[in-house]
């Protein structure tokens, strides 16, 4: 049963991404990696919320944990995409933009993940 619950949020999660990345290239355009950026800090902002709602013992199902943690969140972050992007920047000889993307999303992911645990530890 979990690993459906898994590949449920997997689905979801991937869904959500492709829909994000189309959304944040009508929005902002192709310039910058933006939807990659939006994904991961969203996703750890989520995960941090998650981390606080399990450790505080809000979730009422065992289920949600690995249906969000591994699959929405799996399916939904995209580090191999930030890696590609962060790469593909470095070899268009776009430097600042490659390092601001690395500094930006280790950065502001961690403000989230911090942010969306303690929200919740409150």
């Amino acid at each position: 049963m979990m690993v459906l619950m898994v590949a449920i949020g997997g689905a979801i999660g991937s869904v959500l991404r492709y829909w994000t990345t189309i959304l944040s290239v009508q929005c902002l355009g192709t310039s910058f990696p933006f939807g990659t950026l939006i994904v991961n800090v969203l996703g750890s902002f989520i995960l941090g919320l998650m981390l606080s709602a399990v450790e505080f013992n809000i979730l009422l199902s065992p289920y949600w944990k690995p249906l969000i943690t591994v699959g929405l969140l799996g399916g939904f972050t995209t580090f191999s995409t930030f890696s590609f992007d962060t790469l593909a920047l470095f070899m268009q000889g776009e430097y600042i933009k490659g390092g601001l993307n690395i500094a930006l999303n280790l950065v502001l992911g961690l403000m989230a993940v911090s942010l969306g645990y303690y929200l919740l530890k409150q």
